[in-house]
């Protein structure tokens, strides 16, 4: 399927990325949160208020956008949604979401109803799947291509939508639509940035086809660079999904860390591989074997890889001193990488550190050289 990107409606005149700066987005903790590395995910309840108070205070601190990420385990991101923009002013909500699950013209009724909630605060991040045991506990049975393939269907609606198209009709393999006319667009027109996730080849066609931004979890400056030139050279921006542990001096992060790796929950790890096993996920399974192939759990001297194991492909960890968390993300600029989606332990602390000291380096770093 070719699709050509000059038919996309404009984003958003919310949302103007093109300002030459990296962009820094947080994780926002949909599972209650961690306060170490390597303890199971905390699951079965909704602290609601005390994410109230963290999107508040991402707001007050300057995120560009907070991720609401997806899966069985966590709370359904939409919903959530559709509080916090209520509760904030200016930081953007990523909505991560899996075609097959909403129809095209639902999703993108939903998405529109949002924009008009939160004055265009609203990105996606279209999600194919990354286990066929977690699809098929939503009655989803596609396999790896052919829900690439359907996402690729589920966009080219969304953005026949987004573009004007009304009423609308269309027949493909995995959608067929007659006569689909939606009262309400998106605000103020155009359509929101969309972030495309995944390592696999189809992955990175669908997001060159369709998205704004590929996603790919995280890997040195060199190994992101090769990765991401087929999708700079179709004119999409490039990002990358790790967490993150800054600290005064180097000494006192690799004592911060050190105490990350104290009494590890290994009844975790084992879910964590057995998940791994069962994934078609060529992101997650890249991740892992990037972890398997460090040196003393090193993948350089600045990404510690030790706690994928326990935390998935996301967790490759860049840890230093401010300077050199700074210095290092600052490298990834060279190489094509203009965003940054971020996590920590305990991720609140997290966020509020790199806010306020280390992202003033990196602005400085780029004032400097340009």
């Amino acid at each position: 399927m070719n699709y050509d990107r000059t038919n996309f409606a404009p984003l958003s005149h919310t949302r103007n990325p093109d300002h030459g700066e990296l962009r820094f987005h947080w994780c926002a903790p949909l599972d209650s949160g961690q306060q170490k590395a390597t303890e199971k995910y905390r699951v079965g309840e909704l602290d609601f208020e005390g994410m109230v108070d963290f999107v508040q205070e991402a707001d007050a601190l300057g995120v560009d956008s907070l991720l609401m990420g997806i899966a069985d385990y966590m709370p359904d991101p939409l919903p959530m949604i559709g509080a916090l923009v209520r509760e904030t002013e200016n930081v953007t909500f990523i909505l991560a979401y899996r075609p097959g699950l909403l129809s095209p013209t639902l999703f993108t009724q939903v998405v529109n109803t949002i924009s008009w909630m939160s004055d265009g605060r609203i990105s996606l991040n279209l999600v194919a799947g990354i286990s066929p045991a977690e699809q098929a506990g939503y009655g989803d049975f596609v396999a790896h291509d052919g829900r690439y393939a359907r996402t690729q269907e589920f966009l080219d609606i969304c953005h026949r939508f987004w573009s004007g198209q009304s009423p609308l009709s269309y027949e493909g393999e995995h959608y067929v639509i007659k006569e689909a006319a939606l009262g309400l667009g998106y605000k103020g027109g155009g359509r929101p940035e969309i972030y495309l996730s995944g390592a696999s080849e189809i992955a990175q066609e669908t997001a060159a086809m369709y998205g704004d931004c590929w996603l790919r979890y995280g890997d040195t400056p060199e190994g992101m660079g090769a990765a991401a030139r087929p999708v700079l050279d179709k004119g999409a921006r490039v990002g990358t999904r790790m967490h993150i542990l800054a600290r005064e001096t180097r000494e006192q992060a690799l004592t911060d860390l050190a105490a990350m790796q104290e009494n590890p929950d290994e009844k975790h790890r084992e879910w964590v591989a057995q998940v791994v096993a069962a994934s078609d996920s060529v992101a997650v399974k890249t991740s892992f074997r990037l972890a398997e192939q460090a040196a003393d759990d090193w993948l350089s001297p600045m990404i510690y890889s030790g706690f994928v194991p326990y935390r998935g492909g996301p967790a490759l960890c860049v840890v230093g001193s401010y300077q050199e968390v700074a210095d290092y993300l600052y490298q990834y600029k060279a190489v094509g990488v203009s965003e940054f989606i971020f996590s920590g332990w305990p991720t609140r602390d997290e966020m509020r550190i790199f806010y306020t000291h280390v992202l003033p380096l990196i602005r400085e770093h780029e004032r400097r050289l340009g």
